[in-house]
């Protein structure tokens, strides 16, 4: 079939049998997405048991909860970014934190706090290198906001979780943060260690005939909000890590890898009661003002809540 004649055919199969009140937007994008489906079956000369081992493949993966990796693991993720900062750029909003990628492990509910918090429970202690991180959050005008949210996670040394890791404690690597009078945040935890996609899992199955590896580098995810302000999206990287930039997840930014200094002098070890060497990362977050013409910066997505 021509692409013409599929464009057609959808249109009677979509469009041509509507009887009811119709979603045009939801209409819209069916139409659009079957007939991009039937021109890439046709041009492909697709087989029936490659279209239902297809389907078989999504079913599966919705089944494993793992479609919210998949995203990020074929750039879609990334590409949604691209596109918001295009728009953002487009409204005059530049120079502001970069924004990365969400990922499906975030948790709403975690416990806050004013200026500090502790993320980790303590139990990876004496296996890793304790991180304290620190910075200030800037607002449009370019001055220290105070009562932002700093909402903070990562992994643990094992690279999974809390909440879908049952073996963590509730909340563990998980905080909001208040940022202090004077637009300080600081949080004491862990050194994370990077991820890899579940290996029998739908992901890495689909990574695995792509030729690709399904790592991340060790990260720390960040949602950052003020009234009045844009809600920002990030993550920064663990500078050193071997995946830095050849993460699965296209997910590594310039600006969004900030120098680990390792704090070994007695004076300053004494000052956090410590009795080993600490890692440290100074960071700042610059946020943009609300703006008209930009696009939303709250994304309307499932997530869990403890």
């Amino acid at each position: 079939m021509t692409h013409a004649e599929i464009d057609a055919l959808v249109k009677s199969f979509i469009v041509d049998t509507a009887t009811g009140p119709v979603n045009a937007r939801v209409q819209q994008i069916t139409v659009r997405l079957v007939s991009d489906l039937f021109k890439a079956i046709e041009d492909l000369d697709l087989t029936p048991s490659e279209i239902w081992k297809g389907l078989e493949y999504l079913s599966e993966a919705g089944a494993n909860h793992e479609l919210g990796l998949i995203a990020p693991g074929i750039g879609l993720e990334r590409f949604i970014d691209i596109r918001q900062d295009e728009a953002e750029a487009k409204a005059g909003l530049t120079g502001g934190t970069p924004r990365t990628i969400e990922g499906p492990l975030y948790v709403a509910g975690a416990p806050e706090s004013v200026g500090f918090a502790r993320l980790d429970d303590g139990t990876e202690a004496d296996k890793g290198e304790v991180l304290f991180m620190q910075g200030t959050v800037y607002g449009a005008d370019g001055k220290p906001l105070p009562n932002a949210k700093v909402e903070v996670w990562h992994a643990n040394l094992m690279g999974n979780y809390s909440f879908f890791d049952k073996s963590q404690s509730a909340f563990n690597l998980r905080r909001s943060i208040i940022t202090d009078a004077n637009g300080r945040y600081q949080f004491r935890s862990i050194v994370p260690m990077g991820y890899a996609c579940p290996l029998n899992g739908s992901t890495q199955r689909l990574l695995d005939l792509l030729g690709r590896h399904g790592n991340r580098p060790a990260h720390i995810h960040f949602f950052v909000s003020a009234e009045g302000h844009r809600k920002l999206t990030t993550q920064i990287n663990i500078d050193g890590d071997p995946y830095l930039w050849d993460d699965f997840a296209f997910a590594s930014r310039e600006g969004l890898v900030p120098a680990v200094n390792h704090v070994a002098d007695p004076a300053e070890l004494a000052k956090k009661e410590l009795t080993k060497p600490f890692a440290s990362i100074d960071f700042d977050f610059r946020l943009y003002g609300e703006q008209a013409g930009a696009p939303a910066a709250e994304v309307e997505r499932a997530r869990a809540n403890a």
